[in-house]
């Protein structure tokens, strides 16, 4: 049967097991520091996986009462749910075989006395789950918390969706949310998308005004210190919002994957191996292109400037839409980025435009805005690609001296 954490029958039953001639045997008493310990290691929350229940008030009322139990793994009765045979019975009272539950998930669990669904091996591995995930959470320096940030704008038919829970899960265990929302930038419901011609000064202007007194502002007043970054936008004003965020040091900013689904950095990610190619003549008009999601022909960029183009790029072997998963690839992306963009200056001088063509995907959209020195580089034309529209259409420009 479910025992309650401070049931009275708790202690009641814990009279000892004896025999006639031997000492006194294992009783169903757990002893405080157990339960101390038990208490400490699931952050008093219901380790039945996916209950995470709060266990020291009601889910009803909110008033403060204890409704934990400790329930056994293996059981202390040896006709009991799950039983114990050839279990060291000292230890059936241990922390390793007790978890901390509510009523409801104790009485599924120990439903049936083989343990039907809930076997002891998948109790133990919930156990373990749910007391290193507490071990992570409150494991992270109390200094390391962090803003969040979120940019959303329509990309074609689709609009922005971005969740403050899926970003604040993607955070640890590195950092934490600063507060319990994120600092939400774009246009709300916008009724404008990439193919309007008005689009692009909307969005940016609203863009520029947010940051500065949402972000800008609170920063110089010292109210935040570091910013996570999640955003779902046309390429170009990613990179517009990167070059606003230049000189925000403190800053990560995360990619969405699409498999699996999710803004967490995956635990193993490939080596991904940079390429530049140069143009054999630096006397045309100055195009990078940025070739990381997809492969973009030389065509579809003279199309849209003319022939008499530099054509310069960033590629990898096989490009593709879901290429950077980890931080250690948006490191190597800006360390080849960055000596680029002045080797491009030096072929063709800092006032000469350079039409960007972004093919790459969110995280590296924002760095290379960010490596951008306002002083030092060249004016930018942005382009995207617009299906409706016909293929690349300009879409930003950034001027010499500003991040505008």
């Amino acid at each position: 049967m479910p025992t309650e954490l401070n049931s009275p029958s708790s202690t009641a039953a814990a009279s000892a097991r004896t025999t006639a001639t031997g000492p006194k045997e294992v009783t169903r008493h757990i002893k405080p520091d157990v339960t101390a310990m038990l208490w400490g290691r699931a952050a008093g929350r219901c380790e039945f996986w996916g209950c995470n229940t709060q266990l020291w008030k009601s889910a009803v009322t909110q008033e403060s009462v204890n409704h934990a139990q400790r329930a056994h793994i293996y059981s202390f009765s040896d006709d009991g749910p799950r039983g114990n045979v050839g279990i060291d019975k000292g230890g059936l009272n241990d922390i390793g075989n007790l978890m901390l539950v509510c009523y409801g998930c104790h009485r599924t669990i120990d439903k049936h006395k083989d343990g039907g669904r809930y076997p002891a091996d998948l109790l133990r591995r919930w156990k373990a789950e749910h007391e290193r995930r507490i071990e992570i959470v409150t494991g992270i320096n109390p200094r390391k918390s962090s803003q969040v940030v979120v940019y959303g704008a329509n990309v074609g038919d689709h609009s922005s969706p971005l969740n403050f829970t899926e970003a604040a899960q993607a955070m640890f265990p590195s950092v934490y949310p600063a507060e319990d929302r994120a600092i939400e930038l774009g246009t709300i419901n916008s009724s404008f998308d990439d193919r309007s011609e008005r689009f692009w000064d909307i969005e940016a202007e609203n863009l520029k005004a947010q940051f500065a007194r949402r972000v800008r502002e609170r920063i110089s007043a010292g109210e935040i210190n570091h910013v996570s970054l999640f955003a779902l936008a046309p390429q170009p004003l990613l990179i517009l919002l990167g070059t606003l965020m230049i000189d925000i040091t403190n800053a990560e900013v995360f990619q969405r994957h699409r498999e699996p689904q999710t803004w967490c950095w995956p635990d193993i990610a490939g080596e991904i191996t940079f390429r530049v190619e140069e143009p054999a003549d630096t006397n045309g008009i100055p195009v990078l292109v940025l070739a990381l999601t997809a492969s973009v022909t030389d065509d579809r960029i003279t199309g849209v400037v003319g022939s008499a183009v530099s054509i310069w790029r960033v590629t990898v072997d096989n490009p593709h839409n879901d290429l950077i998963k980890s931080r250690e690839h948006l490191a190597a992306f800006r360390s080849v980025v960055r000596p680029l963009l002045d080797r491009i200056k030096a072929c063709h001088g800092q006032s000469t435009p350079l039409h960007v063509f972004p093919v790459m995907g969110i995280a590296p959209a924002i760095e290379f805005g960010r490596v951008r020195m306002p002083k030092a580089h060249m004016p930018w034309k942005i382009y995207d690609q617009v299906n409706a529209r016909g293929g690349f259409i300009p879409a930003l420009t950034i001027s010499s001296g500003t991040t505008s």
